[in-house]
């Protein structure tokens, strides 16, 4: 598993990243920036890539993140260990993966704000270019789920 064709991101996607249009235009929010990070094949790397996302987090004071994935399967060991670490933190995390008919290969308790951004009947990879990757709906509903956390954090 990992990045399939449905979910593959394509450059087109990335010039006009749903995600960043939306969170960038909304003015509650203020966008910090975009951390980038591989995903390693050991385990031993992919805790540490968690730790040290939340570690930044933490150190730019943000109050809350969104993680995507572009792919699945194991790369959900990642996407649940990031969302650990930022949670454990204080820092409000929503979320947006391909999930589709197979469910999440690990999760954790902090996983309650995923947004599933497969979309093919099936519930699995499709092998059509670019379906199951996140639309401006997707990321509208993520948004909105964190900004719920972090109303309620606030005390709101």
């Amino acid at each position: 598993m990992g990045v399939s064709t449905s979910t593959k991101e394509t450059t087109l996607h990335y010039f006009r990243d749903p995600l960043l249009e939306v969170v960038s235009e909304d003015s509650d929010i203020d966008l910090a920036g975009i951390i980038v990070v591989g995903t390693p094949q050991d385990n031993e790397g992919k805790y540490f890539n968690g730790e040290r996302v939340a570690d930044w987090a933490e150190a730019m004071r943000l109050e809350g993140v969104i993680v995507t994935l572009e792919g699945w399967g194991n790369d959900h060991v990642d996407f649940a260990n990031t969302i650990e670490q930022l949670s454990k933190r204080g820092i409000c995390v929503s979320g947006l993966s391909f999930v589709g008919g197979e469910g999440f290969v690990v999760s954790n308790r902090y996983m309650d704000t995923i947004v599933d951004f497969c979309k093919s009947e099936s519930g699995y990879e499709s092998g059509i270019v670019g379906e199951n990757t996140v639309s401006e709906l997707d990321a509208r509903k993520a948004l909105a789920f964190l900004k719920l956390k972090m109303n309620r954090k606030q005390g709101g």
